[in-house]
């Protein structure tokens, strides 16, 4: 059966939700400067595993390898990353028993919710959200690749999905299409989703804030100070960088928000 065709009739036990398309339209406000750096993570992230350096299985789906060999130094540094940020998340499933959410702030083409599904350490509910853009990009990949959709479908308990094109809810699983510097619209998508403030909620930001000034990062961890009953942040950054050594830190007005207040380094 096709993952996301119209529903077809079948038995009950076998079945299976279809994904509902709703009207949308571009959004032509996206920062076109985030996307560059956004492709390259997933590259290097891509060309690790394609060597060995860690098993993931859905990132061949997401993008396609690159022709051009990383420096070790690349690959040692994405696993390190990678490697950090999965054992403190997994850390937190653990206290939690599962009974909590996951908000992947500015996620890209991350592949962690799939990861946990195949360990059996689901949150509650993961959510996933960044630039519409970028989102747009991922459900088609997700409507088109039987491996990203399939664990969507199998976790979901009604069905129908319904999927615009910058936002997909599903039982386990969201994926939503919004601006991180704007807050009311970003609360607003997640409350459609079902986000639940009372569980106990880990926000994961990795390499996200340096793309915000001081202020708009100030007023996002604000934010989430206020909003949830109990919350942890795992917010991974380059720290004492520099421009040279990390050329794709840059947004489309020449440098990220951050950079240019502090100078040199990445905090």
């Amino acid at each position: 059966m096709q993952p996301f065709a119209p529903s077809m009739p079948m038995a009950t036990s076998l079945r299976r939700p279809s994904f509902t398309a709703c009207s949308s339209s571009l959004l032509d406000a996206d920062d076109e400067g985030v996307r560059g750096p956004c492709e390259d993570a997933t590259l290097c992230k891509r060309f690790a595993v394609s060597i060995g350096y860690w098993q993931d299985p859905c990132i061949p789906h997401l993008v396609r390898l690159s022709k051009a060999r990383k420096a070790p130094e690349i690959n040692r540094g994405y696993f390190a990353h990678v490697h950090s940020v999965s054992q403190l998340i997994k850390a937190f499933l653990r206290k939690t028993g599962c009974s909590c959410q996951i908000l992947n702030l500015g996620a890209g083409m991350d592949t962690t919710f799939w990861r946990l599904k195949d360990e059996d350490l689901l949150p509650s509910k993961y959510f996933e959200i960044d630039f519409p853009m970028i989102v747009m990009r991922n459900l088609h990949s997700i409507k088109l690749k039987p491996l990203l959709s399939k664990p969507i479908l199998d976790l979901h308990s009604e069905d129908t999905l319904q999927m615009d094109g910058h936002t997909l809810d599903s039982t386990r699983y969201a994926i939503i299409g919004a601006d991180l510097r704007d807050i009311p619209e970003l609360e607003e998508k997640l409350k459609k989703c079902n986000m639940n403030t009372q569980l106990p909620t880990l926000l994961v930001a990795e390499c996200v804030l340096v793309y915000m000034t001081p202020e708009q990062s100030a007023n996002l961890l604000k934010w989430a100070a206020n909003s949830f009953e109990t919350a942890m942040l795992i917010n991974y950054k380059q720290v004492r960088g520099s421009r040279r050594s990390v050329p794709s830190a840059r947004d489309s007005s020449g440098g990220s928000p951050s950079l240019r207040t502090l100078g040199t380094g990445f905090v």
